[in-house]
């Protein structure tokens, strides 16, 4: 049987003691469940390892890591982004790298399909006005637009962007999408129509974003975006807050109050204690919960369990992350 280690500060959350013991009768497990410092702490465990599961809180593959973990050839994290962990040694070095990024698209479109129809619904102004007037009736109720013909915009079809164009088909819809990596039978096989990101912002009563924090895409969503958008329409961020310019975003918001923006991220996260985002009546802030939650992480674990036994046996991999692909990921 392979050696493997556990590596990881929140194993508890990732891996639950069921899927350690379905580990354990894969490979034989090193040691119990080791921190991200093992390189200093378990060097001696360490360099027997040829396979790691990890998740949050994971090492930092490096060359000194890579020094220390000499038989290592693949590499299982349990959570979704790798950036901070995996660098170009891990290219050089071959290493098998496999994510649950895909699993962690699942909660991730499934908060932002609740926030599109809530948006479309005009959930969060109604809240507000009922509980500001003490009654039932709601001027805004003129505004609600529902589901039915609406346009629901999509930035970015990326795993999360893919899995909520999928859910977006169960309703009377209408999917707008801009990704310059998307094809025409991407857009077919989703049901949905690729257009420019100007178009995206006129035409939806929703515009959901979902692009990948990179150099290139900081700041991609300007001041004017907002501007251009329909009235009383509606802005929804669960990617990562520096893919806009937030002060342009606040200066637009302030301008346009039947504008209206979700946002389970910022830019820093939290906002400054002075910022205007805590306190403006357009704006609804949730703490970067759309991602896995609670119960929700231990599908993550249960996927890398999975694909350690498709490795083990030869078979394709199904969450493989090569050097390119690595790239265009959050």
């Amino acid at each position: 049987m392979k050696k493997a280690l556990i590596v990881s500060n929140q194993t508890d959350m990732i891996y639950s003691p069921e899927t350690i013991e379905r580990i354990g009768e894969k490979v034989n497990l090193l040691a119990p469940p080791k921190r991200d410092d093992v390189l200093k702490t378990d060097p001696d465990l360490l360099s027997e390892a040829e396979i790691i599961m990890s998740g949050w809180g994971g090492p930092r593959l490096d060359e000194a890591f890579f020094k220390g973990s000499p038989q290592l050839k693949a590499f299982f994290y349990g959570a979704g982004s790798l950036r901070g962990l995996v660098t170009d040694t891990c290219w050089e070095r071959e290493l098998v790298i496999c994510s649950a990024w895909e699993m962690n698209a699942i909660p991730v479109a499934e908060f932002a399909l609740a926030q599109i129809i809530l948006a479309l619904k005009q959930v969060f102004i109604c809240s507000r006005e009922m509980c500001e007037q003490r009654t039932h009736f709601i001027p805004s109720t003129k505004r609600i637009h529902g589901t039915y013909r609406a346009t629901v915009g999509l930035i970015s079809l990326g795993a999360i962007g893919k899995r909520l164009s999928r859910r977006l088909q169960t309703l009377d819809v209408k999917v707008l999408a801009y990704d310059p990596f998307a094809s025409e039978d991407d857009a077919a096989e989703l049901g949905l129509e690729l257009t420019d990101l100007d178009s995206i912002f006129r035409e939806a009563d929703v515009v959901s974003l979902h692009t990948p924090w990179l150099e290139e895409t900081e700041n991609m969503i300007q001041g004017r975006h907002f501007r251009m958008m329909k009235a009383d329409a509606a802005f929804i961020n669960t990617a990562r807050g520096a893919v806009v310019d937030e002060a342009a975003m606040i200066e637009a918001l302030n301008e346009r109050p039947d504008l209206f923006a979700l946002l389970d991220v910022t830019h820093p996260e939290h906002p400054a204690k002075d910022s205007p985002l805590w306190s403006m009546k357009n704006v609804f802030l949730t703490p970067h919960i759309a991602g896995s939650q609670g119960r929700e992480c231990l599908r993550m674990g249960d996927a890398m369990c999975d694909e350690l036994e498709r490795y083990l046996q030869g078979e394709p991999l199904l969450y493989q992350i090569d050097g390119q692909k690595f790239a265009r990921m959050a």
